[in-house]
C-alpha cells in the first residue's frame, strides 16, 4: 500500500474537502438526482439525471481517494532539513537558460497546485529537485522542453 508523504497544510486541506464532500455535496448531488427523477420521462434520456450520476461518481470517487491518503500518510515536517530539497521545502532556483530565478514549493502528488507553483515531488520538476543541495546543478526534461536549473536557497 502506497505512503503519502504530506504537510500539515495538505493534511488539513485534505480533512477540509473530505468534510465538503461529505457534509455539503453529497446532500446537494442527492437533491439534484431527486430533481431530475422527479422531472419525469424516461431517466435513461434524462441528461441532467445522467451529468448528475456522473457527478455522484466522481465524487464518490475523491472521498474514497482522500479516505485512502488518510489512512496511509506521514506528515513532512517543512522545518526538518533546509540542507537538502525535500516535501515541504521551498526552493529557489535559477533557470541557467533564461538567467531568471523562480521559487517553487515542492508537495506531495496529493497537495500539487501548479498554478500557485506548488509542485508535486512525482513531477519531472519535483522528481529533480528532491535531494538536491544549494548550488547544485539539474536538468529536468518535460515533454515540451529541457530546463537546466542551479539551485540558489532551500528556504
Amino acid at each position: 500500500m502506497k505512503e503519502y508523504r504530506i504537510t500539515q497544510e495538505g493534511y488539513e486541506k485534505l480533512l477540509k474537502d473530505l468534510d465538503y464532500l461529505v457534509k455539503v455535496k453529497r446532500k446537494e448531488i442527492a437533491e439534484r438526482l431527486k430533481e431530475a427523477k422527479n422531472a419525469g420521462g424516461d431517466l435513461s434520456e434524462n441528461l441532467e439525471y445522467e451529468y448528475v450520476k456522473n457527478e455522484q461518481a466522481f465524487v464518490e470517487g475523491r472521498i474514497e481517494q482522500i479516505n485512502d491518503i488518510l489512512q496511509n500518510f506521514v506528515i513532512v515536517d517543512k522545518k526538518v532539513n533546509k540542507d537538502v530539497v525535500d516535501i515541504g521545502s521551498v526552493v529557489v532556483v535559477r533557470d541557467l537558460d533564461l538567467n531568471k530565478n523562480r521559487k517553487f514549493e515542492i508537495v506531495s502528488s496529493v497537495e500539487s497546485e501548479p498554478s500557485q507553483m506548488k509542485i508535486s515531488d512525482e513531477s519531472p520538476l519535483g522528481s529533480a529537485l528532491l535531494g538536491k543541495k544549494i548550488k547544485d546543478e539539474v536538468t529536468v526534461k518535460t515533454p515540451g522542453k529541457v530546463f537546466r536549473l542551479k539551485i540558489i536557497d532551500i528556504i
